[in-house]
């Protein structure tokens, strides 16, 4: 996958997207269908516009379809070209700091861009230091041995898709898509809102995900005790 060049026109389509992705504000585990559920409900929200911008950014192989690539990052971060890509996936903080504030080929930096955004909202992608992650919290998943962020990652979603969606993702995508227009219509507007007139809020969107995190652990700590 080969870069292109990057004009100014672009480069706003890029920031659009970012914001309108903003409005797949919903927590859920993000292995390959979690990315994939993401991208699908993001793009019904594009411009026309935006649509076409980033159709002609896609490789060819992804037939047109933003959310048949965002797993891509995932795919290509033990490969040693792309070894620096893999603490983007996720942020830390000194344990129970509980807010997060950050200091400072196109077609590659799209796709990217989609992949980091559900990567954001998934609490165990934005923890404590000490804690890598949930990785290691060993766990117990129905029969399975396992730890926390495998779970968060891979196993809720799997095993929701199998149980409430007859093992079909996209009847997923589009409950979900129903209750963006329905039941969380509401929260809509908040999810739109960005302090100081910003075009993208990624202190909001990790802040809202170590706060959950916070939360997580607390509980985990509470039982442990008891």
């Amino acid at each position: 996958m080969g870069f292109r060049r990057m004009g100014c026109h672009d480069l706003l389509w890029i920031v659009r997207l970012f914001f309108l992705m903003q409005l797949v504000h919903v927590v859920f585990s993000w292995g390959k269908h979690g990315h994939y559920a993401v991208c699908k409900i993001a793009e019904g929200y594009l411009t026309k516009d935006a649509t076409a911008t980033v159709k002609e950014l896609l490789p060819d192989y992804a037939n047109g379809e933003l959310a048949s690539v965002c797993s891509w990052p995932d795919d290509i971060k033990w490969y040693y070209r792309w070894y620096w890509t893999s603490p983007l996936h996720y942020v830390d903080t000194p344990s129970f700091k509980c807010n997060y504030n950050y200091g400072h080929n196109l077609t590659e930096a799209l796709i990217f861009l989609a992949h980091y955004m559900a990567d954001v909202h998934q609490p165990l992608h934005v923890g404590f230091t000490g804690d890598l992650g949930g990785s290691i919290l060993k766990v117990r998943w129905y029969r399975k041995k396992t730890n926390l962020h495998h779970v968060w990652d891979t196993l809720i979603i799997d095993t929701a898709v199998k149980t409430f969606y007859g093992s079909d993702l996209s009847t997923m995508v589009r409950a979900i898509q129903r209750n963006i227009t329905d039941a969380w219509s509401s929260d809509i507007s908040s999810w739109n809102y960005c302090r100081h007139h910003k075009r993208v809020c990624p202190n909001q969107y990790a802040a809202e995900s170590v706060r959950l995190h916070v939360t997580l652990r607390i509980r985990m700590l509470n039982q442990e005790a008891s």
